[in-house]
Formats: structure tokens, sequence, C-alpha cells
């Protein structure tokens, strides 16, 4: 068995935003990836994002973080 968090946190400054991305990469070193290089494989990531649905935009990716071995 495995534990998983789920988090989708929309800031107003890209400051907060940024720090969250770095506390995931702090704990990256110790997530797994499930089932690693299979089509169904279930890979650990982080991703930074500048959300845009207030302006009637998607969502862009700055950034991903990913945990995929």
């Amino acid at each position: 068995m495995k534990y998983r968090v789920r988090m989708d946190m929309i800031f107003e400054g890209e400051t907060d935003a940024r720090a969250l991305m770095e506390s995931g990469r702090e704990f990256a070193g110790r997530a797994v990836c499930i089932k690693a290089g299979t089509p169904d494989a279930q890979v650990s990531f982080c991703e930074l994002e500048m959300c845009r649905h207030d302006e009637g935009l998607p969502c862009a990716r700055l950034e991903r973080l990913e945990v995929a071995q």
C-alpha cells in the first residue's frame, strides 16, 4: 500500500506558488513511481501553472517536476 497526496491550489501571486513548488521538490527524492516503465505507470509529479481561467483562458504549464522511476 502507498499513500498519495493530491493538491490543487491557486494563489494571487507567484511567490506563494513557487514556495509550494519548492516544498514539493524537497519531497520528490522520497516519492515513488508505481509500475515504472509500463503504460499504466503511476507517476509522482508536481506542476506549476499560470492559471488564467479568470480571464477566460486556459492554464499554461510553467514547470513540471516528475518522479518516474
